[in-house]
């Protein structure tokens, strides 16, 4: 239906906005990097000896770090598959593998490393895929 509104059986995301879904994305790819954080981050921590403030510092700057970049790739993702899926007017792999790509390149970006960038462009672009195949599946 083309006037905006919803119909049983039509996919929520085909008329719900990019910017929308990346937002929400964001959220709860954020969170999830967050909750790693508070895992991982102490762990890390007391493998490097630290202590106090010191100790107390790294584990907040682990948990936003982690949740940071966790948002960013899935804002990126989401963003370019969605934008990606109304351009060509089809929700397959191939979207997936593009927009996945692009968030993997995006984020190495700050490494300055072309062979990091190829690798998390790889590795983020199978993911998207898989996630694709199981969630159409």
């Amino acid at each position: 239906m083309g006037d905006g509104r919803w119909e049983m059986g039509e996919d929520l995301s085909d008329v719900t906005p990019c910017t929308s879904l990346a937002v929400d994305s964001v959220i709860r790819l954020g969170t999830a990097g967050a909750l790693w954080g508070v895992c991982r981050a102490p762990y890390e921590a007391r493998k490097r000896d630290l202590t106090g403030i010191a100790r107390a510092s790294y584990v907040g700057k682990s948990i936003g770090k982690y949740g940071f970049q966790c948002g960013l790739i899935a804002g990126i993702l989401n963003t370019t598959q969605c934008g990606l899926k109304r351009y060509r007017r089809k929700n397959d792999w191939v979207n997936a593998m593009i927009a996945g790509a692009v968030a993997g390149a995006a984020v190495a970006a700050g490494s300055r490393s072309r062979t990091k960038m190829i690798e998390m462009a790889g590795l983020v672009s199978a993911f998207s895929v898989a996630a694709h195949y199981f969630k159409s599946s």
